[in-house]
C-alpha cells in the first residue's frame, strides 16, 4: 500500500502568497467599483472671470475634475509676460480671488488650481488673461476747461502767476500807493479761483504788504500797497521789484502747489 505524501514547506509558502495577493487584489477591485483608484483628473481647465485692469478683482473657477469625492481645490495666482510666458507665483495670492495692483501693469495673469482627493493631487493652469493696461499718469488737473477752483488742483499740477498789472505803470516820487493785479492759472491751462495771492516789494519797506487776497471767478486778485518811508530804495532806482506768491488755502506756504514770481515796474525819480 502506497503512503500519502504531504506538500513540502516551499510549496505551502507559495500557495499562501498567491492567496494573499488574490485577496488584496479582489478587495481593491471591489472597493473601487471594479477599477483601481487614481489621482484627480482635469477634464476642463480652470478659467478666470473679471476685467484685467488695475484695482479690479479677478475670480478663478477651478474647472471640471473627476476623482474620489470629496475633491478640494487650492489656488496659486501667477504673473506672466504679455505673451503669457515666464509665469511666477505672486506672493500671498492663494485664494479664489485676486485684486490687480500696479505691479500687474503690462503683464498677464494665470491661475494654477491644484485638486486633491484621498488618492493624491493634480494641477491644471488657466489660459492667460488679457494684458493689464498701464494706468494713465495722474495729472492733478480739474475736469473741464473753464475756471477751476483751487481746491480741485492737486500735484503734479501747480499754480502759475501768468499775468500782472501795476498802476501807475511808472512809479514816481509823487506816487502815494501802487495797485497790483495778478492773474493765477494752473499748469493745465485753466484760470484758478480762490487762490490766495501775496505780494511785497524787494527790498522791503518801500510799499506796505497787503493782506492776502483771493482770486476772483476770472482768476484775478488785486492788492493795494501804500507808500512807506523806504521808497526810493536807492537814489538811482529804476525798477520797483515785487515778490508775488499764489497758494492753495490750507497748504504750507513753502510747499504744495504754490507759485512764486518776481515782477517789476519802471521807476522814474527825475
Amino acid at each position: 500500500m502506497r503512503r500519502a505524501t504531504t506538500p513540502g514547506p516551499r510549496l505551502l509558502f507559495a500557495a499562501l502568497t498567491l492567496t494573499v495577493v488574490a485577496a488584496v487584489s479582489l478587495g481593491t477591485f471591489a472597493s473601487n467599483g471594479g477599477a483601481a483608484a487614481s489621482d484627480p483628473a482635469n477634464t476642463a481647465p480652470p478659467t478666470i472671470a473679471g476685467t484685467a485692469r488695475e484695482g479690479q478683482t479677478l475670480t478663478a473657477d477651478p474647472g471640471t475634475w473627476t476623482g474620489t469625492q470629496p475633491i478640494t481645490y487650492a489656488y496659486e495666482w501667477q504673473r506672466c509676460t504679455a505673451t503669457g510666458a515666464s509665469c511666477a507665483a505672486i506672493s500671498g495670492a492663494t485664494t479664489k480671488t485676486y485684486v490687480l495692483t500696479t505691479a500687474d501693469a503690462g503683464a498677464t495673469l494665470r491661475v494654477k488650481v491644484t485638486a486633491t482627493d484621498s488618492t493624491g493631487s493634480t494641477s491644471a493652469t488657466s489660459v492667460p488673461t488679457a494684458v493689464v493696461p498701464r494706468a494713465a499718469p495722474a495729472t492733478g488737473c480739474p475736469s473741464g476747461t473753464g475756471t477751476a477752483n483751487v481746491q480741485a488742483v492737486s500735484p503734479p499740477a501747480r499754480l502759475v502767476i501768468d499775468q500782472y498789472q501795476v498802476t501807475p505803470a511808472t512809479v514816481t516820487p509823487s506816487t502815494d500807493s501802487v495797485t497790483v493785479r495778478f492773474h493765477v492759472s494752473d499748469t493745465c491751462g485753466q484760470a484758478v479761483q480762490d487762490a490766495l495771492v501775496f505780494a511785497t516789494t524787494v527790498p522791503y519797506n518801500q510799499f506796505s504788504i497787503a493782506p492776502e487776497q483771493a482770486t476772483d471767478a476770472n482768476g484775478w486778485a488785486q492788492l493795494q500797497m501804500p507808500r512807506l518811508g523806504g521808497f526810493p530804495a536807492a537814489r538811482r532806482q529804476q525798477l520797483l521789484v515785487l515778490f508775488a506768491r499764489a497758494r492753495k488755502p490750507g497748504e504750507k506756504v513753502l510747499a504744495g502747489i504754490a507759485a512764486r514770481r518776481l515782477v517789476s515796474t519802471p521807476v522814474n525819480l527825475r
